[in-house]
Formats: structure tokens, C-alpha cells, sequence
């Protein structure tokens, strides 16, 4: 965080819906009235509207320090920590792993194991690969750019993790709208299984959160960290009841997380600062 600039979650957060949720029920009603694909036009400029505020926030903040803070963080490969980053990348993968397994007693098929044909949603013209590219890359910008820090300035990490995961939640909801989405997709198919894609984003973003912090809060590292988990999720033919399980396991770990750096998730020492 940046000393004697006051951040404004409130502004941010209020902006950002704004625009995402009016291009997102605008392109959910278009991508029902054609199949040329063009709602993707009204679907990106809403997908980007977390970088966008953040840019504009940042950029007529009129503080230095702030603008350079950003590009730092943006740039610098300095701050990425290799161990980290290659602990979660290897948990990440055993978390969708140990989901399966555990689906197997309940009647899950060993199929799932397979690696996925194809993937489970499709994005008018936009390709797939190219949209999970996309949302990864301008939500963090966004995201860490901006929006975390601003949390972070109010509350404890802890608090600003959980804050920031049930708007990141929320921040989705129109998707359930937009035809052929994945969101639309699996609340079409099961409404449990839409209720349980809103709850899994909540204790992954406080483990995506602790991940950044880890690694200097590094955008650049948040990006990759959003990637892998984007195409993780597609990569195999992992059902949605064992999402199911793995959004428990999930919280499992962003639990263990907790517990074995409570110090830093409770800390109050930056609010402080803060007042001073």
C-alpha cells in the first residue's frame, strides 16, 4: 500500500459492478437473439472494466507513488518467488486430483481422469482458450492493481481476503444469463451446481490473495496463478459433483493456509500505518 494516498474501495467496487453488470445483462440478452456471436462485443468491455477502473483510478490519483507501485509490480519478475509459485502449481493439480478420487465411492467415473475433448462452454466468436486468457489476465490486472490494496487498506488480510472473495463471487453473477456461458451451463444443469461455483471462488480468492502477497504482490505472478487455475478447470473430465468435493477441498487448504500464518492474516500493524 502506498503511504499518504486513501485508497476508495468503495468507489472502485461500485464502479466496476456498474459497468460489468449493464454490459453483461445487455450481452446475456443479445446472446439470445442471434448466433453470430456478436454479444461478445458488449462481454469483453465488461470483462475488462476491473483493469479499467483501476487504470483510471490509478492514473488520476494524482500520486506518484501509486502509479509507480502499479508498474512495478506489473514488471518486475523480481518479486515472483519460484518455490512459491511452484508449491501452488503443484497443489493446484492435486487438489483437482484428490476431488476426483474422492468422487470415485459415489458413483464418479474413472473417465474423469481423462484429459477433456473439448471445453465445458463456449464465447460466440471469441474463442474459449482465448476468453479464460482474458478473464485471467484483466481481472488481476484489476484485481491486484488496484482493488486488493484498497481492502487491505481498511481491514486485516483476513478480512480483505474474505471481502474481496464474495465480491469476486458476486462480480460474476450475471454470466448465468449469457447463453452457452459456463456459468449458464452448469446452472442449467444442475442449480446446486451454479450455488456451488459462487462458493468455490470465495476460498480460492483468498488463496489466489495469499499467493500474490507471497510473491511481492505481484500482478504478473496473479495473471499466471489465474491462468493455470482457468485451464485447470477445463483440462480434465472432471464432473461437477466432484467440483462439488473440490470446492471443499479447496476451502480445506485455504484453511490450512490460514492456520499456518495467522500472523500475517491477522496482522494489524499496516492499519496502523495507516492512521499515522
Amino acid at each position: 500500500m502506498i503511504p499518504k494516498y486513501r485508497y476508495k474501495p468503495g468507489v472502485y467496487f461500485t464502479a466496476t459492478f456498474i459497468i460489468t453488470y449493464t454490459l453483461w445483462f445487455a450481452g446475456a440478452y443479445l446472446s439470445f437473439q442471434d448466433d453470430s456471436g456478436l454479444y461478445m462485443l458488449l462481454m469483453i468491455p465488461g470483462l475488462m472494466a476491473p483493469f479499467l477502473v483501476s487504470l483510471f483510478m490509478i492514473s488520476t490519483s494524482k500520486n506518484s507513488d501509486l502509479k509507480k507501485d502499479f508498474i512495478n509490480r506489473l514488471i518486475n519478475l523480481r518479486l515472483i518467488r519460484p518455490k512459491v509459485l511452484l508449491a501452488f502449481f503443484i497443489i493446484m493439480p492435486l487438489t483437482v486430483l484428490v476431488s476426483i478420487f474422492l468422487s470415485l465411492p459415489f458413483g464418479g467415473s474413472t473417465s474423469q481422469f481423462q484429459f477433456a475433448e473439448g471445453y465445458s462452454f463456449s464465447s460466440g466468436f471469441v474463442p474459449a482458450f482465448l476468453t479464460l486468457l482474458l478473464a485471467a489476465t484483466f481481472e488481476e490486472l484489476g484485481w491486484r492493481g488496484y482493488a486488493f490494496d484498497s481492502l487491505q487498506s481498511r481491514y486485516t488480510f483476513f478480512m480483505a481476503s474474505l471481502i474481496f472473495g464474495i465480491l469476486w463471487s458476486l462480480w460474476h453473477f450475471p454470466l448465468i444469463f449469457v447463453k452457452d456461458m459456463y456459468q449458464y451451463e452448469i446452472f442449467h444443469e444442475n442449480i446446486w451446481y451454479a450455488v456451488n461455483f459462487f462458493v468455490g471462488v470465495i476460498p480460492m480468492g483468498v488463496i489466489i490473495s495469499w499467493i500474490c502477497i507471497k510473491n511481492g504482490k505481484s500482478v504478473l505472478a496473479a495473471i499466471l496463478i489465474h491462468v493455470s487455475i482457468n485451464f485447470l478447470q477445463e483440462a480434465l473430465q472432471m464432473t461437477q459433483f466432484a467440483k462439488c468435493i473440490e470446492t471443499v477441498v479447496i476451502t480445506a487448504v485455504a484453511a490450512i493456509i490460514l492456520a499456518s500464518d495467522k500472523k500475517m492474516f491477522f496482522s494489524k500493524g499496516h492499519l496502523d500505518a495507516e492512521r499515522i
